[in-house]
């Protein structure tokens, strides 16, 4: 079985908060820095939550988004619809449909201001 096959033959029945939490998780052992878990259910259609952190460097965001990609198929057979963006470029992205997934180094995420932009959505989780 294909990995892409391994998403759509066997359709994950997490929920999305489940989900976001698992991620929360990660990147928290794999010591990302300043978590935060977005709820923007009432703002988009796009996606329910998105999750932003920071990380020190290339390696460790590479890092992050591997053990994120790893330990998820390994608990819930799924994967990112999309991963965009390089740690070389300072941003990955992971698309898991109801979770969005931004690994940010600090330069990049001052410049997005993601949670500038989405404000009116409700933070469920912070951890600096």
């Amino acid at each position: 079985m294909t990995e892409q096959n391994l998403q759509t033959s066997n359709p994950s029945k997490v929920e999305p908060q489940e989900l976001a939490r698992s991620v929360v998780n990660i990147i928290e052992e794999m010591k990302g820095e300043d978590i935060v878990l977005i709820d923007i259910q009432e703002l988009t259609h796009v996606t329910d939550y998105f999750i932003v952190c920071t990380s020190d460097n290339e390696r460790q965001a590479k890092a992050i988004v591997d053990r994120i990609r790893e330990d998820i198929k390994e608990a819930y057979h799924l994967l990112p619809w999309q991963i965009e963006g390089t740690a070389t470029g300072g941003w990955i992205l992971m698309d898991y449909g109801h979770v969005v997934v931004h690994v940010f180094d600090q330069d990049q995420r001052d410049y997005y201001d993601l949670e500038g932009l989405w404000q009116a959505g409700r933070v469920l989780l912070r951890i600096q």
